[in-house]
C-alpha cells in the first residue's frame, strides 16, 4: 500500500494527514477527521448522501480518493453553521419539514448550497434538477424544494440587507 501524506483545508482548517492511496475522500472526512455529516450510502454515486463541495464544486466523495483532494479545499454539512447561527438550508429543512430520516439531508443541502450559489433565485424545476443527484426515500422531495426554495428567499433577503 501506497502512503501519501496530503494537506486539505476542511471547513477552512488546513489539515495534513497521511492516507493510503486507495482511500476514499467519504472514508477520509468520517474516519481520519471524524466529521460523520457525510454519510455513506451507496459508493456508486447513486444516491449523493455523500455530497460534499471540493474547491465549491458539489462532488460525491464516494468516488473521490483523498490524494485527489490534496492542496484543494472540501466543506462539510458541518461547516454550513456559523457557531449558534444555522446555514439558511439548515434553518430551511428544519422549518420546512425537509426530512424525515434525515440520512439524505446533509448530501441534499450541499447540493443545494453548490445550485444556490450558482442559481440564488431558481424556479421549482431548476431545484428538482439541482438536486436530482441526490435521492430520499422517506419524502416525495416536496418539502426538500419547499427548504430549498425557503433558503433561497433568506439568503436573497441577507444578500439586499447588506447591499443597503
Amino acid at each position: 500500500m501506497s502512503k501519501h501524506n496530503i494537506t486539505v483545508t476542511v471547513n477552512g482548517e488546513a489539515v495534513t494527514k497521511e492516507v493510503d492511496g486507495r482511500t476514499l475522500l467519504v472514508h477520509f472526512i468520517r474516519e481520519e477527521l471524524a466529521l460523520t455529516g457525510t454519510h455513506i450510502g451507496c459508493d456508486t454515486t447513486s444516491c449523493g448522501a455523500c455530497t460534499v463541495h471540493l474547491d465549491g464544486t458539489a462532488v460525491k466523495s464516494c468516488t473521490v480518493f483523498a490524494v485527489q483532494a490534496d492542496g484543494y479545499a472540501v466543506d462539510t454539512v458541518e461547516g454550513l453553521a456559523e457557531g449558534a447561527d444555522l446555514h439558511p438550508l439548515q434553518e430551511g429543512f428544519w422549518e420546512k419539514h425537509g426530512l424525515q430520516c434525515g440520512y439524505c439531508t446533509p448530501g441534499m443541502m450541499m447540493a443545494a448550497k453548490e445550485l444556490l450559489a450558482r442559481n440564488p433565485d431558481p424556479t421549482e424545476e431548476e431545484i428538482r434538477w439541482g438536486i436530482s443527484g441526490n435521492l430520499c426515500r422517506c419524502t416525495g422531495y416536496n418539502k426538500i424544494v419547499e427548504a430549498i426554495q425557503y433558503a433561497a428567499e433568506k439568503m436573497r433577503e441577507s444578500r439586499e440587507e447588506a447591499s443597503v
